[in-house]
């Protein structure tokens, strides 16, 4: 193995999927995305996670998103491929394939439904791991997966020359800082709820992976470079600002109200897959009052 390349500081998109007026894969809308967010101060892309609808997009199409992010990064930002399934020997050869279209690193959910135990999820991660020469962001999300990455797991996993970071996104501060004591040049902490950048920056966060980014990217890299160079009322006052804003984004299940507003204002980025279903007309408003009151435009 190459061991672990470092994972970037900063804002990291968790990036919709546009899709066509037919339900495809839209790969110049995913282009044109990228170079936005390149000249945004995002530092990271991750394609077919939870914001990008990896759960109903078929192998063949996560590896033509993937590779459709890594032509348009070239090299500037970080990729990161959503590589998990709750079928280990399933994620194991996803990511071996998904490995092979240039992407920086991977992203790896615990397993879902199945849920599996304390061993099991060491195993599960450990296979895909083994599997691969690229940096691997272990994504602990039990609200969605009902299936919790433990202290002593993680602890366990940072051990692997491929297993770099974690996305943390329980949206439990004391567990994260537990996760946090985890944390050196080889193990990084990401914070995966947008209402709690600043708290996880305080305790050691390396980055966000954002659902905010897909509207606002500059508002959230500028959040994590004042916190970089040590301006805390800077970032306080953004991460405060945006709160109710954040949490509307989540009223509803996400991706679902993130795409609908990427399409308010112009993007064009197509409507979720079923199971999810069109966004209410009273978040709808609600979004729409509170972007407009915030001063972003809408079309």
């Amino acid at each position: 193995m190459k061991g672990k390349k470092e994972l970037p500081y900063g804002s990291i998109v968790a990036l919709v999927t546009p899709f066509d007026k037919y339900g495809r894969v839209d790969c110049k809308k995913i282009k044109q995305l990228v170079g936005w967010h390149k000249a945004s101060g995002t530092v990271g892309i991750v394609a077919c996670g939870t914001t990008g609808e990896g759960a109903t997009l078929t192998d063949a199409e996560k590896r033509l998103v993937t590779e459709t992010c890594v032509t348009a990064a070239d090299g500037e930002i970080f990729v990161l491929a959503g590589s998990g399934s709750n079928d280990t020997a399933k994620a194991t050869e996803l990511s071996r394939e998904l490995s092979k279209t240039g992407a920086d690193g991977l992203l790896v959910v615990t397993p879902f439904y199945n849920r599996t135990n304390a061993d099991g999820l060491f195993r599960h991660f450990e296979s895909v791991a083994d599997a691969v020469d690229l940096p691997i962001m272990l994504y602990n999300v039990p609200s969605r997966t009902g299936c919790e990455i433990s202290f002593d797991v993680a602890k366990k996993l940072k051990s692997h020359p491929n297993v770099a970071g974690i996305k943390e996104a329980s949206g439990n501060l004391s567990f994260a800082a537990k996760i946090a004591t985890l944390t050196d040049e080889n193990f990084s902490l990401y914070c995966g709820n947008d209402d709690l950048i600043l708290p996880y920056l305080s305790i050691g966060a390396k980055g966000v992976v954002s659902v905010w980014a897909n509207f606002t990217p500059t508002k959230v890299a500028e959040l994590l470079t004042a916190w970089q160079v040590g301006d805390v009322e800077r970032a306080r006052k953004i991460q405060l600002r945006y709160l109710d804003f954040i949490n509307l984004l989540f009223a509803e299940p996400n991706p679902i109200p993130i795409k609908t507003l990427l399409n308010m204002a112009g993007f064009n980025v197509g409507l979720p897959r079923l199971p999810l279903g069109r966004l209410s007309a009273k978040t709808r408003q609600e979004l729409k009052k509170q972007v407009l009151g915030l001063g972003e435009s809408l079309k």
